[in-house]
């Protein structure tokens, strides 16, 4: 441990806790050349570095330590997830309060969906969270153009190639037509780009809205459009772990209950759904369409 603590650690990992940006982002200013350690640029993140070390990134140090937080964001659509836009369209953090300081998306929404995004100042915890290997599911509530059938979404369940990407296995499941259209539950564990809208493009289903009702167990419940709610420290910890305050965060599979959403089932969880509020969603219905009161049989 003495040893570990000596060597530090890698400067890209730095700055993502730091809040900085992702690993990724901060590979980029790294090779960009705008991070200095003890008074040198440097230009590969092959290095690591220790509490005496000074970092600068623009000529700045990086900000004091915070602890770890997590925000559950309620994205409405017409924004793009990204700090910038070429475009010039607005983005997710022109639209956020501006306590909130810099924070980072977990994964993205596109333009057109809406719904539950995670943010997150901390970079190392994004990646973490972001990664497939932790299990947790995306739900989302899709309205299709179309009568979709259990034969039609089986390919779905099974996994499929589209342009020689492949898809894994999704759980879908008919909630229930309303004319011209139907709703669906989709649940993702990678989130490629695009994935649910071209998946059902792909057996004929043309996607007309797309809601992220739940991440892992954290649920977007009643949390109204464009607001922004805080995930309480002790919840944060049992949902990640005991490193959640600060440093490694090793992400539990979530195992939540009924019409929540549900990770692999193994590891210790909580079991408890994360989110204000109980079940709604955004389109003023339950996650799943209740069933219907069975008549009690005469005693």
């Amino acid at each position: 441990m003495a040893d570990e603590a000596k060597q530090g650690e890698r400067i890209a990992k730095v700055l993502a806790r730091a809040g900085v940006a992702s690993r990724r982002g901060a590979e980029i200013l790294i090779v960009e050349g705008r991070v200095k350690v003890n008074g040198r640029v440097i230009d590969s993140p092959a290095l690591n570095v220790g509490p005496r070390d000074r970092v600068l990134v623009d000529g700045k140090p990086l900000p004091d330590a915070e602890p770890t937080k997590l925000w559950l964001y309620h994205k409405p659509l017409g924004l793009v997830t990204t700090e910038r836009d070429e475009q010039g369209r607005p983005t997710v953090f022109d639209a956020l309060p501006p306590e909130l300081g810099r924070v980072l998306s977990v994964g993205r929404l596109d333009l057109n969906s809406e719904g539950l995004l995670l943010l997150t100042n901390d970079g190392e915890l994004k990646r973490r969270l972001e990664l497939p290997s932790t299990g947790w599911l995306r739900r989302y509530r899709a309205r299709v153009n179309g009568e979709p059938t259990p034969a039609m979404l089986e390919p779905l369940r099974q996994g499929i190639t589209l342009e020689g990407e492949r898809f894994q296995p999704m759980e879908v499941s008919i909630d229930r037509q309303q004319g011209a259209n139907a709703w669906l539950t989709v649940g993702i564990r990678e989130g490629r780009n695009r994935e649910i809208r071209r998946a059902l493009d792909h057996v004929g289903l043309s996607v007309n809205r797309l809601i992220r009702i739940s991440y892992g167990p954290f649920q977007l419940g009643t949390l109204k459009r464009g607001a922004v709610e805080q995930v309480k420290p002790k919840i944060l910890r049992e949902q990640l772990g005991e490193g959640a305050a600060g440093a490694e965060v090793a992400a539990k599979p979530a195992k939540t209950t009924r019409g929540t959403a549900s990770g692999k089932a193994t590891g210790k969880a909580t079991g408890k759904p994360v989110g204000k509020g109980a079940r709604p969603d955004p389109a003023k219905r339950p996650d799943r369409p209740s069933a219907k009161p069975r008549p009690r049989r005469p005693s």
